[in-house]
């Protein structure tokens, strides 16, 4: 919760909201289990134009699958794979265990070959 109170007000301060910022209050969300809010986030940097990151991809996918919507976290790693960031291990390991909670193994599967 304190984590993102700083981020509203960083937001409505004249500093400028950058992956960084993102980031952080995106991952507090998931620490949380604050789900929506992570999505909304996530679209608000998509609104701003603001860059995308590994990071920020598995952050979000994680909140969305621990929230149980393994069908919005599967639909994120499926954008982060045809989008130009980078896939790491912490991004790949999201997207396994969201298609795991989904009982999408044959998915899951596919990640590894």
């Amino acid at each position: 919760e304190k984590a993102l109170q700083l981020f509203g007000e960083i937001a409505e301060s004249n500093l400028e909201l950058d992956t960084i910022t993102f980031s952080a209050a995106i991952s507090a969300c998931e620490k949380s289990g604050q789900w929506k809010k992570a999505s909304q986030l996530f679209g608000v940097m998509i609104q701003r134009n603001v860059e995308l990151d590994t990071i920020v991809f598995s952050a979000v996918i994680s909140a969305c699958e621990k929230g149980g919507e393994w069908e919005k976290a599967s639909q994120l790693f499926s954008a982060i794979t045809q989008s130009y960031v980078e896939l790491d291990l912490i991004a790949f390991s999201a997207g396994i265990t969201s298609y795991e909670k989904g009982a999408q193994w044959e998915k899951a599967l596919q990640l590894l070959t």
